[in-house]
């Protein structure tokens, strides 16, 4: 019997192994859909990573919150390093395997375990009545009704249901020590556990071992489970946070990309005279993005990062003030575009033209053209995604391919043509102003 339990779970290992290896791949092919982006190594990518994904700096705007959810992120992380014990335990058909090797220490260390297992199970207990009692405005827009709000709910209730299969066990665990019951050998009482072991008080061994093996083989298939439910999930960014703020811009947060082409123009308008007299012709060169090709492969993993919080949105004035833009809803469209076009590819092993693009089918001119450039967005981000950067392309596409933009503008794009300035003044009377001064 027992060495059917460990063919089982050997299986069981390797077939989810295989399952997220196989969407890691998925998703990394669609992110290496997006252009090329040169990022130079720098002291300052690590800085990033400690404070931004470890510390999470930016969380700590909401000290409560911040706390709440460092301590679900912490424990849960932290917690999982007992599955490497629980998995050499089920392919060596062995029991705490490594209790004999740490003695004492061992038992601090479940404790420690046992104690950030009960923070995590009550923060996602206020984390899903915040999200569907209290009804914070950001957790409950338009862009999260479906499965975003449904899939943000899951996860809490998956991680309840697998931090309290934790305390189970050891609870149902500690009975059978105490009655020196065959390989449940005594390595002490845990803090939380402890706790709860009194409801098994009156029960049988052989009730109590069906606890703790149901229990443990509950707790692992979930892991497992919770393993590939995660790229499907926006709490994908529990594993790509540490990437996407490694690779974080590291420029002013202000500053913005400049288009050699049109720089080049702009100059040979201002000063003819640097006009190269034998150059040829080149050949035109798309400006801007219209569809995720266009995006580099740094958009296209803030897009799978998204982690859908909303406070880029909550920042944002555009959507303060009634506008239909919303960052969130940037990232989550370009991912949702980048999971389209992936399953494409996979149907016809080549990416066959659906007709569609993120510009105009996903994201509208509507949401574009309110934005404002202020960065309200980025700033806010707590794992450094720049919404900003994709709606800049996309509205590049806009003004210089398609000419389509604010009928405002048009004569603010004529006076620069003409007199070089937005105003309709001729470059020769631009000082007049001083004469009047003077006089």
């Amino acid at each position: 019997m027992q060495l059917l339990q460990q063919i089982l779970f050997i299986l069981l290992s390797i077939a989810a192994i295989w399952i997220f290896v196989r969407k890691v791949k998925f998703i990394t092919r669609n992110i290496k859909l997006g252009r090329d982006e040169e990022f130079e190594p720098h002291p300052g990518r690590w800085k990033n990573v400690l404070l931004m994904a470890f510390g999470q700096k930016r969380m700590f705007d909401k000290p409560l919150v911040a706390l709440l959810h460092f301590a679900v992120y912490a424990g849960f992380i932290i917690i999982n390093i007992e599955i490497l014990e629980i998995i050499l335990d089920g392919i060596f058909g062995t029991h705490r395997l490594f209790a004999p090797y740490l003695g004492n220490f061992y038992t601090f260390v479940i404790d420690f375990f046992e104690v950030l297992a009960f923070l995590v199970l009550t923060a996602c207990i206020i984390f899903l009545v915040r999200r569907n009692m209290v009804r914070v405005r950001r957790l409950n827009m338009t862009e999260l009704n479906g499965w975003p709000r449904s899939d943000a709910n899951y996860i809490l209730i998956f991680e309840i249901v697998l931090m309290s299969l934790f305390l189970i066990m050891n609870s149902a665990d500690r009975g059978l020590q105490l009655r020196a019951y065959e390989h449940y050998h005594d390595v002490g009482s845990f803090w939380i556990s402890s706790m709860v072991a009194p409801i098994f008080h009156n029960s049988s061994a052989q009730t109590l071992i069906a606890i703790e093996r149901s229990a443990w083989w509950l707790h692992i298939a979930g892991v497992f489970v919770f393993l590939n439910y995660l790229p499907y999930s926006k709490h994908l960014h529990i594993i790509l946070a540490f990437p996407n703020t490694y690779y974080a811009r590291l420029q002013a947060q202000g500053k913005m990309t400049n288009m050699p082409e049109i720089q080049k123009e702009v100059l040979y308008a201002m000063q003819p005279e640097t006009v190269p007299a034998d150059v040829a012709p080149e050949e035109h060169k798309k400006f801007g993005a219209k569809d995720v090709f266009d995006l580099s492969w740094k958009n296209l993993m803030d897009a799978y990062t998204c982690t859908e919080c909303g406070r880029c949105t909550e920042a944002c004035p555009a959507n303060q003030t009634g506008k239909i833009l919303s960052p969130r809803k940037i990232m989550m469209d370009t991912r949702d575009r980048m999971e389209e076009i992936g399953n494409n590819i996979d149907k016809n092993k080549n990416f066959a033209d659906d007709g569609k693009t993120l510009l105009h089918d996903y994201i509208s001119t509507e949401e574009l053209w309110a934005c404002t450039s202020c960065q309200a967005c980025v700033q806010a981000c707590p794992v450094l995604i720049h919404p900003l950067h994709i709606i800049n392309q996309l509205k590049r596409y806009l003004a210089l391919e398609e000419s389509n933009q604010p009928s405002e503008w048009n004569g603010m794009y004529s006076n620069i043509e003409n007199n070089f300035a937005p105003w309709k003044f001729s470059p020769d009377e631009r000082d007049k102003w001083t004469e009047e001064v003077q006089g």
